[in-house]
């Protein structure tokens, strides 16, 4: 049996602030291929986690393997303020600025990022926007332009913060309908933060959630039996 790829890895890992820890013995692992929604009331640490799993707060204690980041594979689609859809850049130049990280020193973009480029706006329905200017295009077309962007910075693992949040029921169906491609299609891990239980329990295979004191990692099944679940999921 072939072994399954680790994109990322928490062991042991305590979370929070100025040595208070929100969260603590947290232990879990995406798998290339994993689909894992994280679960937990407001103010339960979901954000401080996730700023953890990207590197930008390091944990109180224990140990976060960041294996896909560090070989250039992982994606973040993080949750848009107000200025930011008000960006006034072409869509296919925020797609590509999914590249910069990976750019170097070049000033320029090579012909096979724009090829790519290109190719993620076909696969995911936006190429005709591409001359578009970002900040007239609706709520879901710009999650779609950044869920390019953030495939061009990915090919392994995708992070979303709260992707749904300020779309209309149509154009979130249509967003999960696009991540459901992902992983299915393009075997691409997905770890997605959300107040969309129903969602949740519906896209993905793995559930995280966080609670005060306590946390719960396993398959939806499980958790609708966990007390977690049964608290939370109703």
């Amino acid at each position: 049996m072939e072994e399954r790829k680790i994109l990322l890895a928490c062991r042991d890992v305590s979370l929070g602030y100025e040595r208070k820890p929100l969260l603590e013995h947290l232990d879990f692992t995406v798998y290339r291929g994993d689909y894992v929604a994280v679960l937990g009331e407001n103010g339960s640490g979901k954000s401080t986690l996730l700023k953890s799993l990207l590197g930008l707060t390091p944990p109180l204690a224990g140990r976060i393997d960041r294996s896909a980041q560090k070989a250039g594979q992982l994606g973040y689609l993080p949750q848009q303020t107000p200025a930011q859809r008000d960006f006034p850049a072409t869509v296919e130049e925020v797609v590509l600025s999914g590249f910069l990280n990976r750019r170097g020193f070049r000033v320029t973009y090579s012909g096979r990022e724009r090829a790519a480029a290109l190719m993620h706006m076909g696969k995911l329905g936006i190429l005709e926007l591409k001359d578009k200017c970002y900040r007239e295009l609706s709520g879901g077309q710009q999650q779609r332009v950044l869920l390019c962007r953030a495939l061009c910075a990915a090919n392994e693992l995708l992070i979303l913060d709260e992707p749904v949040t300020g779309l209309d029921p149509a154009a979130s169906q249509d967003l999960y309908k696009t991540l459901r491609y992902l992983h299915e299609r393009e075997n691409m891990a997905i770890l997605m933060v959300t107040h969309d239980v129903s969602a949740a329990l519906r896209e993905a295979k793995t559930i995280l959630h966080i609670g005060q004191k306590r946390w719960f990692y396993g398959t939806a099944e499980e958790y609708l039996h966990d007390e977690s679940g049964r608290r939370f999921g109703k």
